[in-house]
């Protein structure tokens, strides 16, 4: 039995030019993921560990959100696409914590929640401000190259 030549396995290798998904759906997928880190945090927000709040829902949406936006950001730098799951995380985290399940709110008067808030709003903004410096970063450069280098 012979092995596979180099034109038998041509058919199984990917282009690795192209993407596994489109950039709509990955866009889509991050989105969701922004709705579903709200709602997350919204629920792990309250939480006590032997009568000492630790707040994880904070912590979770401190982390990953900006991760999320700069994952938008790759797929567009505009700020109303890389700003979407931020976009979906702030819909989230105000319609459920103000209308919750059964019309209860999740958003209690407590400093947990302005942590929740605050945390994850300046989080997302952190992130956004990374995309649009480097986006702007690689508009000075596209310039300065196509003028020859000159300047700076």
């Amino acid at each position: 039995m012979s092995e596979p030549t180099v034109d038998e396995t041509a058919d199984f290798v990917e282009d690795e030019d192209q993407p596994l998904l489109p950039d709509p759906v990955l866009l889509a997928l991050l989105v969701v993921n922004g709705l579903l880190l709200g709602a997350f945090g919204l629920m792990f927000t309250p939480l006590y560990t032997n009568g000492i709040p630790v707040p994880m829902g904070v912590v979770l949406s401190v982390l990953l959100l900006p991760w999320l936006v700069r994952q938008a950001g790759e797929i567009d730098a505009r700020p109303a696409v890389a700003g979407a799951p931020l976009t979906a995380w702030v819909l989230a985290v105000g319609v459920l914590g103000l209308f919750g399940p059964g019309g209860d709110s999740m958003l209690l008067a407590n400093w947990q929640s302005l942590a929740l808030a605050v945390g994850g709003i300046g989080a997302g903004l952190w992130g956004l401000r990374a995309v649009m410096e480097r986006d702007y970063r690689d508009r000075v450069d596209a310039a300065s190259a196509s003028r020859g280098g000159s300047g700076g």
